[in-house]
């Protein structure tokens, strides 16, 4: 699966994404969006937009957070014009802790049959190239469980952006 980001994780953009996600500063994700969205590929002239899907928040967390950062990215890439959003395309079931500090193999456990396809509209993603959108990739469990929920609804292509990526040598 094709992942676009704009930065590595590293001090300065784990600042940005600290003073975004837990810091509040949400008028970040308009920079941090465009710093992504030069990243995506361009689209042939005449060919759809793809699909743009936040990475879902559990309703606990969107609550205690009280935005869904990866939607707010998704909001921003789509009045970019990099694709259409379809913010309700996943649902996080599963309350999950923090993924923080957790290997790859505890990623994958604490995110088995977390994210689910809203089946309402998963017509919507049908032949469809949908981009997955997050703030961090560290270790790809997330965008993995999106990844198969994305696929029972049929996507043509499915692939990811992000702000910043974990170096795979610190995976």
């Amino acid at each position: 699966m094709p992942v676009y980001a704009a930065a590595f994780y590293n001090e300065m953009s784990r600042r940005l994404v600290l003073a975004y996600k837990h810091g509040g500063r949400i008028a970040l994700a308009r920079l941090l969006a465009r710093l992504m969205a030069v990243h995506l590929p361009g689209r042939p002239a005449g060919q759809r937009l793809p699909v743009l899907v936040p990475v879902p928040l559990h309703r606990w967390r969107m609550w205690q957070r009280g935005f869904n950062q990866a939607a707010l990215l998704t909001i921003e890439l789509e009045r970019m014009g990099r694709g259409e959003a379809e913010l309700a395309a996943l649902v996080r079931h599963k309350r999950t802790p923090n993924l923080g500090g957790l290997g790859r193999e505890a990623r994958e456990r604490t995110l088995n049959g977390a994210i689910k396809l809203n089946p309402a509209l998963a017509h919507r993603l049908k032949g469809r190239d949908v981009i997955i959108v997050d703030d961090v990739l560290t270790s790809g469990a997330t965008t993995r469980a999106c990844s198969a929920a994305i696929s029972e609804a049929g996507a043509v292509s499915i692939s990811v952006v992000c702000f910043a990526l974990v170096n795979q040598d610190h995976r």
